[in-house]
């Protein structure tokens, strides 16, 4: 897991004295050593270079991609590409596994963020048809699987990435990111004339030719419709991102103003005619073996514990694996509790304890860190939050951290989205049933809907089956359109976002758009920023295909949300959790905090945030507004959380 940084020249700009900087700005994400291939204005020529964090040893090996200076003594000779790398020492902790790594040959030069957790079986396949390997990395199986099948290799690969690649007999780059987005890949083009790669958007603010520019259009959606990371673009105009599944390639001559990007993953159910119980054996053994490739690491690993079913069975898994194994040591687990009943998930937490016997770890954020702390989380994230559960994750990474050795997490991200762990997915249930006529169907799903979640505010509001169908009745109070002083057209993408109906499309939705891709970018940058490694072993491809062609009643049926997940871990989990019917995660007593604790502190903020916003927001409907949420008797929307987040953001990166 690390950090990368790439200047591409397009018109004979130098672009030696910038790739430091860029560089330096993560140093948070790979602090155990850092690396430098600059490209010279002759084709033919390169410079192999250290810093300051490259460990005595990195100089010292005979190594060929060994830097034998430092970036700071060189020269700095007019440089037409350059290549940076921050590594967070994960697999193979040698001087092997420095980068950039270049391939035996000195065709291919890659700078890699990620794991490919399938590194062992791809190495002894390559292994078997000629090639030799020096390192236990999977930078160089990368390496060797791209020289053997080229843009092909992606599809062999299983686990989270984002690198860039130069051929030097082809003077042609290839980018790449993982299939659902794991791991970041932001590119911009200078007006100066050159392309810059990145793994967080803020390396770009080093070079010539930054401006920050606020992208309209996105924003107009992070407001109105809690979306983010769904597209391309972001929230600075100019600056976007290879989504998950594509890649780019190009001739460096050729490249000019845009970037040809194709898609080398499409998500396709994968189609069988197992039986539920026969689904549920099946979902069990990918699971075991998503979770054991994942475990694979040169350094401690643990896991995040919410409580909930997904952490839960991760703990519960690596648990059983373990003590296969005969490891003595406690499995450390880290998390995030409250002293308000109400968000504290300790009682479930405590039986997951109680059954495998692991080390706890557990934080509390409050509401007196919150700002002081949330300057510093936004400028980690690059762009503003949705809602404070951010602040919670990252309480949790700052523990790992400091109060262990740990340096990779396993996570339960994405289980929710799959599975339909949601309440909103009982929408999508009833509605399905509605339009396939199963009239019997509808009514006892409804009734054990409202049996079950008798106690669910999402639910309990809803006061007939015509409103659970169709959505309509009480809303939310939201921000509306006229809330911002933006101008905003209807998309493509809106549009397909919008349109899903049944619990296979809803899923589809929220794992390729809506819903995971923001927390996946909350979750990277908020682990990274303590130099940790975050995990999913739930977004295993093979996971994903088969879950998403099972029916949709193996997931959701009587009321009852992760059927099959439940179902294969009936065994394994304590009976409270694989009973668990709420749904909380990373949660803070958000409300509580806003309502009773500190409504003044927040008013400020609000008003604070709307003198930042510099007149993108309508100030007198928001004050109104905000006023009533505070204060008044309107119930609370997190939409208040993104007023405050995004005047923050708009000051703290100087938004034009």
């Amino acid at each position: 897991m690390c950090g990368i940084s790439a200047l591409f020249s397009l018109d004979q700009f130098d672009v030696a004295p910038y790739i430091h900087p860029m560089n330096d700005l993560i140093r948070h994400r790979g602090p155990d050593d850092e690396g430098y291939t600059l490209f010279l204005q002759n084709k033919r020529d390169k410079v192999i270079l250290g810093g300051e964090d490259s460990p005595d040893s990195i100089y010292q090996s005979s190594l060929p991609y060994a830097p034998k200076e430092s970036i700071k003594e060189w020269p700095k000779l007019p440089c037409r590409l350059a290549l940076g790398h921050r590594r967070l020492s994960i697999l193979d902790l040698s001087p092997a596994g420095h980068q950039p790594m270049i391939s035996p040959d000195e065709r291919y030069t890659i700078i890699y963020n990620g794991e490919i957790y399938n590194y062992v079986e791809l190495r002894e396949e390559l292994a078997t048809i000629g090639y030799t390997f020096k390192s236990d990395t999977d930078t160089e199986v990368i390496l060797a699987a791209y020289s053997k099948w080229g843009p092909d290799c992606l599809h062999r690969f299983n686990g989270m990435f984002a690198f860039v690649l130069f051929d030097t007999q082809k003077q042609q780059v290839f980018a790449a990111r993982d299939r659902f987005g794991i791991k970041p890949l932001y590119y911009w083009f200078s007006p100066k004339g050159f392309l810059a790669f990145a793994s967080e958007i803020k390396q770009f603010s080093v070079l010539p030719g930054w401006r920050a520019v606020l992208n309209d259009h996105r924003i107009y959606e992070f407001f109105a419709r809690s979306w983010q990371d769904h597209t391309r673009e972001t929230l600075f105009e100019g600056v976007n991102q290879l989504q998950g599944g594509e890649f780019a390639q190009f001739l460096l001559p050729d490249i000019r103003l845009s970037l040809p990007i194709k898609k080398w993953y499409e998500l396709k159910p994968q189609e069988t005619d197992l039986d539920f119980e026969e689904s549920a054996e099946r979902f069990k053994v990918l699971f075991y073996d998503s979770i054991r490739l994942q475990m694979r690491a040169d350094v401690p690993i643990g896991t995040g514990l919410s409580g909930g079913l997904d952490s839960s069975s991760i703990v519960c898994v690596i648990n059983e694996l373990l003590r296969e194994k005969g490891t003595q040591t406690l499995q450390n687990t880290f998390s995030s509790c409250s002293h308000i009943d109400a968000y504290d998930e300790r009682p479930f937490i405590e039986e997951v304890a109680r059954k495998t016997r692991v080390k706890t770890h557990f934080t509390f954020p409050s509401l007196k860190k919150l700002f002081d702390t949330f300057d510093k989380i936004l400028w980690h994230q690059d762009e503003p939050s949705l809602d404070t559960r951010i602040y919670a994750e990252w309480c949790v990474f700052k523990m790992v951290s400091e109060d262990s050795s740990v340096k990779v997490t396993l996570e339960g991200h994405g289980a929710d989205e799959l599975m339909a762990g949601y309440p909103v997915f009982f929408k999508g249930r009833l509605q399905n049933l509605l339009m396939q006529g199963r009239w019997m169907e509808l009514i006892r799903e409804y009734i054990s809907i409202r049996k079950v979640h008798s106690n669910n505010p999402h639910l309990s509001l809803t006061s007939g089956l015509r409103k659970l169908i169709t959505g309509s009745g009480r809303q939310t109070y939201t921000f509306k359109p006229s809330w911002l002083n933006v101008s905003y057209e209807e998309d493509n993408i809106s549009s397909y976002i919008n349109n899903g109906k049944s619990v296979n499309d809803m899923s589809r939705v929220q794992l390729l758009h809506s819903s995971l891709p923001a927390q996946l970018h909350w979750a990277d940058r908020d682990s990274m920023a303590h130099s940790v490694e975050c995990r999913v072993p739930f977004l295993d491809h093979r996971i994903v295909e088969f879950i998403m062609g099972r029916p949709e009643d193996f997931k959701i049926k009587n009321g009852v949300t992760k059927q099959i997940l439940r179902k294969s871990m009936s065994d394994k989990l304590p009976e409270k959790v694989a009973q668990r019917m709420d749904k909380m995660g990373y949660v803070t007593p958000e409300e509580v905090w806003v309502k009773n604790d500190a409504p003044d502190l927040f008013m400020k903020r609000v008003k604070q945030a709307l003198e930042q916003s510099k007149g993108k927001l309508n100030t007198d409907l928001i004050l109104e507004n905000a006023s009533k949420i505070i204060y008044g008797t309107v119930p609370y929307d997190p939409a208040l959380w993104r007023v405050i987040s995004f005047g923050t953001w708009m000051d703290r990166f100087s938004i034009e």
